[in-house]
């Protein structure tokens, strides 16, 4: 079973993310947070169910879909996964990664 790192900058896309929508729905948005983070949950026992996204020096960079939003994390051993970040998919997320 693999142990799941949020990075610093992945957890800011996370409060980002409820911020935004908790300004109309408060409730919608810890529901949504709360959604994406049990979603993330699933790598641990399935850590290549993302597509691949590109391989890096560090380890296979995949993407897993939930809902609007694209879950970017970094396969560092079978043993670690980095959740580098939480992107709506209107982003484009070359910029970030």
């Amino acid at each position: 079973m693999a142990v799941i790192r949020w990075t610093t900058e992945s957890e800011m896309w996370l409060r980002d993310i409820h911020e935004y929508i908790s300004k109309d729905n408060p409730a919608a948005a810890a529901r949504v947070v709360k959604s994406i983070y049990d979603k993330v949950q699933i790598l641990r026992d399935l850590p290549e169910i993302g597509y691949r996204y590109s391989t890096e020096e560090e380890g296979e960079i995949r993407i897993l879909l939930y809902g609007h939003y694209r879950i970017a994390y970094l396969i560092r051993a079978t043993d670690q996964i980095d959740i580098l970040g939480v992107f709506h998919g209107s982003l484009n997320i070359e910029i970030y990664l």
